[in-house]
C-alpha cells in the first residue's frame, strides 16, 4: 500500500493532500470535506481507512490553504471549492499511481455540494458519489446533470438536513438512494454510527465504482 503526502499544484495555489493507493487498487475516492474541516478530519480519515481495506484508494486534501481558511466566507464559497475539486481531480487523472483508476467522490456537509457540482461537470468520468450529512441542496441547479450513481446518507436526528436531502434527491436523475441512519446526529458521533456510514459507502463503491473483473469461458 502506497501512502503519499503530496503537493497538488493548481492554477493559483498549491494544496496539501494525503493519497493512499492499495496494491491492486480497483478505484480511488476523492474526499471533499465540509466547512472548517481539513484532510485531517478524524471522521473522514476513519471512513477512508475502511475504504482502503477494500482495495480502494483515497485522496484527502485541503480545499483551502491555511491563509484562505482564516476567511470564514471561503468555507461556504461552493464555486471556489468546486473549482478546487475539479482541478484536483484533473491532477489525479494524470498522476502515475492513479491515472487508470475509476474515480468516485465522498462529500461531507458542504463538501457534498462541491462533489455533486464537480460530478455534474465531469459527467461519466465520475463513477459514484456518496454524501455524508451533506448539503446537496447547495447544488440544486446542476443535480439534473449528475450521471454518477449517488448515495445520500443522513442522520435520523439531523431533521433540517433530512429535508434538504429529500429536496435534492428529487432533483437527481441518476441512479440514486437515500439512507437515514436512525439515532445519528449531523456528525454521526454516536457509537457505531460512523461505521454504518463507512459500510454503506463501501457497498455503494463496490457496486458502482470499482473495476469489474470479466471472465470469459
Amino acid at each position: 500500500m502506497k501512502k503519499l503526502e503530496i503537493d497538488i499544484p493548481l492554477t493559483s495555489v498549491m494544496l496539501k493532500g494525503d493519497l493512499v493507493i492499495p496494491e491492486n487498487a480497483t478505484g480511488v475516492v476523492i474526499f471533499s470535506h465540509g466547512s472548517g474541516s481539513s484532510r485531517f478530519s478524524s471522521r473522514n480519515r476513519m471512513v477512508a481507512e475502511h475504504i482502503q481495506k477494500q482495495n480502494i484508494g483515497t485522496l484527502l486534501f485541503d480545499l483551502l490553504t491555511e491563509e484562505e481558511d482564516q476567511i470564514y466566507e471561503n468555507r461556504f464559497n461552493i464555486d471556489l471549492l468546486t473549482g478546487r475539486l475539479i482541478e484536483t481531480t484533473e491532477w489525479l487523472m494524470e498522476f502515475d499511481d492513479a491515472k487508470d483508476l475509476p474515480i468516485g467522490y465522498f462529500g461531507a456537509s458542504t463538501g457534498a455540494a462541491s462533489a455533486l457540482r464537480a460530478a455534474a461537470y465531469f459527467g461519466n468520468t465520475i463513477k459514484a458519489v456518496v454524501s455524508r450529512g451533506g448539503r446537496p441542496d447547495m447544488a440544486l441547479n446542476v443535480l439534473h446533470l449528475v450521471t454518477a450513481p449517488t448515495l445520500l446518507i443522513v442522520g435520523g436526528m439531523d431533521v433540517p438536513v433530512i429535508g434538504m436531502n429529500k429536496m435534492a434527491f428529487d432533483e437527481l436523475r441518476s441512479v440514486k438512494e437515500m439512507k437515514i441512519i436512525h439515532g445519528a446526529t449531523h456528525l454521526f458521533e454516536e457509537p457505531g454510527k460512523l461505521q454504518e456510514v463507512a459500510n454503506l459507502a463501501i457497498i455503494w463503491y463496490k457496486k458502482y465504482l470499482v473495476k469489474k473483473e470479466f471472465h470469459s469461458f
